[in-house]
């Protein structure tokens, strides 16, 4: 399915075409209709003659006054061709210009002009003159070329010849691309009574099914599709390129507004800061300046932000060049990605052009040319550097995520994960997700020299606390697990992360202590040193040592007993229970000779396992 945009000046008649061409009213607000102006964004369908009479277009008709540009601009992001509408008695106007050099940054170049109202036209040189000038202002455009067709939406003249040249038009289009993860850029919320919520947009990337759990962004919210509409016909399957109402559970309308993205979850990271290419059309009257405020428009949503201008100075019209954009709010943004950007004050849209880097890892230092060469990279470099490129950053992504970052249709998304896997540009960490190789190889470097380092520095422990490791390298999320998992040399546990060659090891003084000290625990197994008393015979490291060694149990801050003791005295205390129903502190003292200190220590650490309960003064069974 596909999607034709209307775009031209003010009351040239582009919703009466769309009226005529369909028998649907775009115009659906009581304003617009009172003021008989488009104000909003419209939607009709139509079926074309010939072999497309089974396949259904979709239209959106747009504002063409320029107040209310920027609603047309929440429309065109999605389409497939324009219909470049122009009276034939009046010729080009101010909107007719900025609505072509707006479709042309956009990359529309499937196109087609429709001189409307030649029946107001008497005199044929004119209808020849005003076509000429319609030629010329295409020429310099990517919408050179397009046929021009004088209709009259009031007599029907030259609508049959119209519907055949949009049937060329729609033959014209390469396919879409399925990318794997469904991106709805919401332009409409409504709610229908008995259905509840329901957005509507052109879905791009991948399909959307009845069931399928989606999230909105920016926002996190989570929710499931409960039913898909597409020109009032229900669906169970939407598909890339189609217009989609969204019935949505979950989420209330008063949550959704123009401009968020419905998607699957984890296909969007919401951003404020992006690299993209730019362009400035030719009629800017000053350059642009770094830093300089903005507003963007991307797929249905705006923000104002800031411009930073990588590499130049200053760009001049008709310009290109890389920038990196902070917005005001988190945009939803994708890979590949078009945009509009126009100054606030005075209103007027000055360039346009396409996200590289939807989620910046940073701020650039204005003229670092590694920056610039690595976006050049990712905008014009081969699949599998594109997909290591993405997979660059702190976390470890999915495929979904991937595929999303690159802007890659799925299958040649696959074809470029396994050829950067051949050319050892990205590696598989944990499953099913990927690094670039430059990151993990930077990783796995930091924890080695880290590990080292804690090692040589404190050689009596068995190894580094997993959370001390982290926050030393400042590695975020899953990462640091799924790194840690691939590499055969570092030993991973739960609470911390050691070199497999490291293993601790007495100095012959130290083992001197040691042997000393665990003498006495043999000697007194029931009243042992205590740590403090241990650490002052043997020192705290030897001490530790042993402790992580397994050599000793501590119980309690100032409680240790050898592994052996401990395990009899849980075994002891536990067999009262069964003999006598209970245990008390004074009984487990009694039984091993023990002091009443060390007894309380071992009954208060079964009561922490669940082992034992306390009643009383007395401990019985736990659920432990």
């Amino acid at each position: 399915m596909r999607v034709i945009g209307t775009a031209g000046h003010v009351d040239h008649g582009k919703s009466t075409l769309v009226k005529r061409l369909t028998g649907i009213d775009p115009d659906r607000l009581a304003e617009e209709k009172a003021r008989e102006m488009t104000i909003d964004l419209g939607f009709a369908w139509l079926r074309l003659p010939g072999k497309h009479a089974d396949e259904v277009v979709g239209v959106i008709d747009v504002p063409g006054h320029r107040d209310f540009i920027e609603n047309m601009l929440a429309g065109v992001g999605g389409i497939d061709a324009a219909v470049l509408v122009i009276a034939a008695d009046e010729g080009i106007m101010p909107q007719t210009r900025e609505h072509l050099a707006i479709l042309d940054l956009l990359g529309v170049h499937h196109a087609l002009v429709s001189l409307t109202k030649i029946d107001l036209i008497d005199d044929p040189d004119w209808l020849e003159l005003i076509i000429e000038e319609v030629g010329a202002a295409l020429k310099p455009t990517g919408l050179n070329g397009s046929a021009i067709l004088p209709v009259s939406a009031h007599t029907g003249a030259g609508l049959p010849a119209l519907a055949e040249a949009l049937g060329a038009l729609i033959d014209s289009l390469p396919p879409r691309r399925d990318h794997g993860a469904a991106r709805l850029p919401i332009d409409r919320v409504f709610t229908i009574g008995g259905f509840g919520t329901v957005a509507t947009g052109t879905l791009r990337g991948g399909v959307l099914r009845v069931g399928d759990e989606i999230a909105v962004e920016p926002g996190g919210l989570r929710g499931r599709v409960r039913g898909l509409q597409s020109y009032d016909i229900s669906e169970t399957i939407a598909q890339p390129g189609m217009r989609t109402a969204v019935n949505v559970s979950g989420i209330d309308r008063a949550q959704l507004q123009r401009g968020q993205v419905l998607t699957h979850p984890g296909g969007i990271t919401p951003t404020q800061l992006f690299d993209a290419q730019l362009r400035l059309t030719q009629d800017v009257d000053r350059p642009l300046e770094h830093n300089s405020e903005i507003k963007i428009f991307v797929g249905a949503a705006e923000s104002l932000g800031h411009v930073r201008l990588l590499g130049v100075e200053q760009l001049g019209a008709g310009e290109t060049g890389w920038i990196q954009v902070r917005t005001s709010e988190p945009l939803a943004l994708s890979r590949g990605d078009r945009f509009i950007v126009r100054i606030p004050s005075p209103p007027k849209t000055i360039g346009g052009g396409v996200v590289v880097e939807p989620n910046a890892p940073g701020r650039y230092r204005r003229f670092e040319t590694d920056a610039v060469r690595r976006l050049e990279r990712l905008l014009r470099g081969t699949p599998a550097e594109q997909v290591a490129d993405a997979a660059s950053g702190d976390e470890p992504l999915t495929r979904a995520a991937l595929t999303a970052r690159c802007g890659l249709a799925a299958a040649e998304f696959d074809a470029a994960l396994q050829e950067s896997l051949r050319s050892r540009l990205v590696v598989q960490v944990g499953e099913g997700t990927w690094l670039s190789a430059a990151r993990y190889q930077t990783i796995t470097d930091q924890i080695r020299a880290a590990l080292s380092t804690f090692h040589r520095a404190n050689p009596l422990r068995s190894g580094m606390p997993r959370e001390e490791l982290r926050s030393k390298l400042g590695v975020r999320g899953t990462a640091l697990g799924s790194v840690l998992a691939t590499m055969d040399e570092v030993i991973a546990e739960a609470a911390q992360v050691r070199m497999r060659d490291h293993a601790i090891r007495f100095t012959a003084q130290q083992q001197e202590r040691s042997e000393a000290l665990m003498g006495q625990y043999a000697a007194s197994p029931y009243t042992p040193p205590s740590f403090q008393e241990a650490s002052a015979s043997a020192g705290e490291d030897v001490v530790r040592a042993l402790i992580e060694l397994g050599e000793l149990f501590q119980v309690a801050p100032d409680v240790l007993f050898t592994p052996e003791v401990y395990s009899e005295l849980v075994s002891g205390a536990l067999a009262l229970i069964d003999q006598e129903g209970s245990v008390t502190v004074a009984k487990l003292r009694d039984r091993y000779g023990t002091s009443r200190k060390y007894a309380i220590a071992v009954l208060e650490h079964l009561d922490a396992q669940g082992k034992t309960q306390r009643q009383g003064d007395a401990r019985v069974r736990g659920s432990g």
